[in-house]
């Protein structure tokens, strides 16, 4: 199977869309993962505008699309209505699929499977694949918690970040690997992040105080990864995903980042593809 390493626009934010594409292209990467702003902001434009330039040499360039919606005090309807909005607009981007933050961590059941039923038959009628983020705040933020949803919708493709599932639970799942096993299948995309028992990123990966937990991660990856293949996937893809403040910790007062967020997700391409991409 091949593996494909794609890289977040997050923590590069400062860059223009032509400059943040010809940073990812010189370092290998093979696409991109990235929240845009509205589709008539200058941003979004210039950003299809290169994509489609990229492509006409690397017509297999990965484009991966975001939902990420605001806080707003609303009802369940207003919020399922904001969300279909956000992911029309998506859609008519074409990326090969969108990664979206689901649903309400505070939703009660009914009202996040209202929310993933509409997500669902959006993309049936776009055609477009909507993979929902493990992530604190969502319908999917708790491990365990989540079991339920997959097995009222086991068609359900996740996006794997396993660090909010330790924050949340504040331990590196020793005592709920059954759960994990019940988990992975589902995952059809990967943010390759370490994340520790009271925060979603520990302050430098290569740093060798966090090994275990280094390992403890790959672990899951790897186990990803392989059952992606007894399933006969031919290609996966992965965002190494360390992030900017606030994920990233910085020093008092100096505001200064504890490493380079860049050099970071570098690492772990690097370390996966040491570990077990082939």
């Amino acid at each position: 199977m091949q593996t494909r390493f794609v890289c977040p626009y997050w923590g590069c934010e400062n860059d223009t869309a032509d400059t943040f594409l010809r940073k990812v292209l010189a370092e290998g990467y093979e696409g991109v993962e990235i929240n845009l702003p509205p589709s008539t902001h200058d941003f979004t434009q210039n950003f299809i505008k290169s994509l489609q330039e990229i492509r006409k040499s690397k017509p297999d360039f990965i484009f991966i699309a975001q939902q990420v919606l605001g806080a707003e005090n609303e009802t369940v309807d207003a919020y399922i209505n904001r969300l279909l909005k956000r992911l029309t607009e998506l859609a008519a981007l074409q990326p090969k699929f969108i990664n979206s933050h689901t649903g309400k961590d505070f939703f009660s059941f009914d009202d996040n499977c209202s929310v993933i039923e509409a997500v669902l038959n959006f993309s049936i009628k776009s055609g477009v694949r909507i993979l929902h983020e493990t992530h604190r705040g969502r319908f999917s933020f708790h491990a365990a918690g989540l079991l339920a949803y997959l097995k009222k919708f086991p068609e359900l493709e996740l996006v794997g970040d396993f660090s909010h599932f330790c924050t949340v639970s504040e331990s590196m799942m020793e005592d709920q690997e059954s759960i994990i096993q019940q988990i992975i299948p589902q995952v059809s995309h990967l943010h390759a992040r370490v994340g520790n028992e009271q925060s979603a990123q520990v302050n430098d990966p290569a740093a060798p105080e966090w090994k275990n937990h280094l390992s403890r991660f790959i672990s899951w990856w790897h186990q990803i990864i392989t059952t992606k293949e007894n399933q006969g996937w031919k290609e996966f893809t992965i965002t190494p995903e360390h992030g900017p403040f606030p994920y990233m910790p910085q020093a008092p007062f100096t505001k200064m980042p504890l490493s380079d967020q860049w050099s970071n997700n570098i690492f772990i391409r690097n370390t996966l593809k040491k570990s077990f991409v082939s």
